[in-house]
């Protein structure tokens, strides 16, 4: 199913009101922008297949260069699609892949070999010696005559002519690191630390994690005579911004491609948010000024000088580029109160609706009351993580609350979470199979899927966590906890299968079965392993199935955001505070996931536990909401509303 979830902006720039040139003129790559990955991918898709009957007409061979990881799966998905329906035959294509791990073994489902391989190669008319991929099981001893022979390999075959780049979060490419010398050739690197953590949780632990890699060289990438760069999602955005809008240092490999002449950057809305045309537009041409639009120049303005919204002066919207706004809205004072009164009635103490109150100025309906709401939690602990405090709320104001755990988060266990959790039941006389369960462990072989039963054991685990979590919260875990175990989600290993009708029906059941008058789900896609991104895709194509029948025409659907990112206030419609006494027992109820607790099986640099990254994102808009003038309040968990 196609990825397409994003949510709706308001304002932006009149486009065609000034030139490109102008518009761009941060930009030092030619960078395009898609709604969607989807969108961007079908661009990808396109480019590639002009290119590859171009060259077939001509009687000569297409050369592309190909990368692995998350970013370029949809566009071999699409590939794939094209050549089924006819579109076009790879006979006379070559590949190179730009990279893969040392030592590894193809058939190891952590292989760039085998990654590529499973997506397209397998499945297409190639010819296999027009296959290149580097060798990771040659002796180390041989590895630099392979490199040797591998940028001969590429030479013989007349150059790449479409190179197909991702990029790390440092701006690697390939296994580039940063400090990488631009002329480098194919070679064996050592991998960094931070991206060996990246690569980690595919690997079930850093320690499992190969340490080296043989890597096309930056040289050897920039002698391609098309380079195309994608990357998806919130969480490239920062690197984005800094490989299209930064200058080039070492530190960020990717930032050389501003070099090439011919390169583009393809990017959905997501990873552009840091782009000075879309984060600031304001500094670059002509705007559609909408109230939320206009919220977001103000709070720019705000974080920028330093000063809450009622303090801000004719002059300082002068002074800052904000002129254009005071033209189109009206007096800087006027503009003041608008947004803080707009602000101010996102905070509600009553996130189901204060019965019998006037809720004209308020984020939720005061009827009906009691409201049956649904929480959905990609993993069986983000409910408590995100959304916490008002989870408590909902429950304590005497709303029928469920909450629907859409994956069995099995993966995230680590072994010796399952020994201690067995050698307790042991101890307590209740368990004869301990020895069969460490026999069954110590069986497991390095880069294949987890045997079956033994998932099956982590996912009960995590069941009992989640169970734990909503009884602290006074909700009944026979009745009002849901576990779907989304098909999708059971590989056995990082790499999920595709959304697929099965999924969506299952979620469709349980709408049907409560439904709900409110439904929260997490809408973030900073999720490092995509679960989220899928989880959501899920309930919004079960909810096209039902979004016709008579109960969920008064339905509304709050998104929340993970442990990984926060919603920017400019778009927030709720914003429900927390006292300090909700804080702990937010805290309580993610102690509960005791195999999730002190062991951060998660990529990044970010050491804390998920209670800790909790309390300070809350805390951290709280303190936003106080500096911008509104009350103080010890923490604040926001939402943005679908519909």
């Amino acid at each position: 199913m196609k990825a397409t979830y994003k949510i709706e902006k308001q304002g932006g720039l009149i486009e065609g009101a000034e030139p490109q040139d102008i518009v761009r003129r941060f930009e030092r790559a030619h960078t395009t922008i898609f709604p969607t990955e989807d969108k961007g991918a079908e661009y990808i898709v396109g480019l590639i297949i002009k290119a590859i009957r171009k060259k077939q007409q001509a009687g000569q061979l297409f050369v592309l260069g190909l990368t692995t990881g998350k970013s370029p799966v949809g566009i071999y998905r699409k590939l794939l699609e094209k050549y089924r329906a006819g579109a076009v035959s790879f006979a006379n294509v070559a590949v190179f892949s730009l990279d893969e791990f040392f030592p590894i073994n193809p058939c190891e489902q952590q292989s760039r070999n085998f990654r590529i391989h499973e997506e397209l190669i397998n499945h297409i008319d190639i010819r296999p010696e027009n296959v290149h991929f580097p060798d990771g099981t040659i002796p180390q001893d041989q590895v630099s005559q392979f490199c040797h022979d591998y940028e001969a390999k590429i030479e013989q075959c007349g150059g790449i002519d479409l190179m197909l780049l991702g990029t790390g979060t440092e701006g690697q490419l390939g296994f580039n690191e940063p400090g990488s010398f631009s002329n480098s050739r194919t070679r064996l690197v050592a991998l960094g630390n931070s991206s060996r953590k990246e690569q980690s949780s595919m690997f079930f632990g850093i320690e499992n994690t190969p340490k080296k890699a043989i890597t096309m060289g930056l040289e050897t990438i920039f002698n391609a005579r098309r380079i195309i760069l994608i990357a998806w999602g919130e969480q490239k955005a920062a690197i984005i911004r800094s490989i299209v809008e930064g200058d080039i240092t070492p530190a960020i490999p990717a930032s050389n491609l501003q070099r090439h002449p011919k390169l583009e950057v393809v990017i959905d809305e997501g990873a552009a948010e840091e782009l000075t045309r879309i984060k600031t537009p304001w500094l670059v041409g002509s705007c559609h000024w909408e109230p939320k639009f206009i919220r977001k120049a103000v709070l720019w303005l705000c974080r920028k000088i330093q000063k809450p919204i009622l303090k801000l002066t004719y002059q300082d919207y002068v002074d800052n580029n904000l002129g254009q706004l005071l033209e189109a809205a009206g007096s800087y004072d006027q503009i003041n109160i608008k947004v803080f009164n707009d602000l101010q009635h996102t905070i509600t103490g009553w996130p189901g609706g204060k019965p019998n109150a006037d809720d004209s100025t308020r984020p939720e309906t005061a009827t009906p009351y009691p409201k049956r709401i649904l929480i959905f939690s990609p993993h069986p602990d983000d409910d408590v993580i995100s959304m916490g405090g008002t989870f408590l709320r909902l429950v304590d104001q005497g709303h029928d609350v469920h909450v629907a755990y859409e994956t069995s988060g099995n993966i995230a266990v680590h072994d010796d979470v399952v020994l201690q959790t067995l050698d307790t039941a042991r101890e307590c006389g209740f368990i004869k199979e301990y020895n069969h369960l460490c026999q069954l462990i110590a069986d497991k072989q390095t880069g294949q899927p987890e045997p079956l039963e033994l998932r099956q054991m982590k996912g009960a685990i995590r069941r009992g966590e989640a169970r734990a979590a909503c009884r602290h919260f006074g909700l009944n875990p026979d009745t009002n906890v849901h576990f779907l175990n989304l098909p999708f989600y059971e590989t056995g290993g990082i790499k999920k299968k595709q959304l697929s009708e099965t999924d969506i029906a299952i979620i469709v059941k349980l709408l049907r079965e409560l439904k709900p008058h409110r439904i929260f789900a997490a809408g973030d896609l900073s999720d490092p392993h995509g679960t989220h991104r899928v989880c959501i895709e899920a309930v919004l194509e079960a909810i096209n199935v039902i979004k016709d029948e008579e109960w969920f025409q008064d339905c509304r659907m709050w998104l929340y955001r993970g442990a990984w990112q926060e919603w920017d206030l400019d778009m927030v419609d709720m914003a429900v505070p927390l006292s300090p006494g909700e804080v702990i027992q937010k805290r309580h109820a993610i102690y509960r996931h005791l195999s999730q607790k002190d062991i951060m099986p998660f990529p990044g640099e970010d050491k804390r536990e998920f209670w800790q990254r909790a309390e300070e994102r809350t805390e951290n808009t709280a303190h936003i909401y106080d500096k911008l003038g509104m009350a103080e309040y010890q923490a604040i968990e926001v939402f943005v509303r679908l519909f």
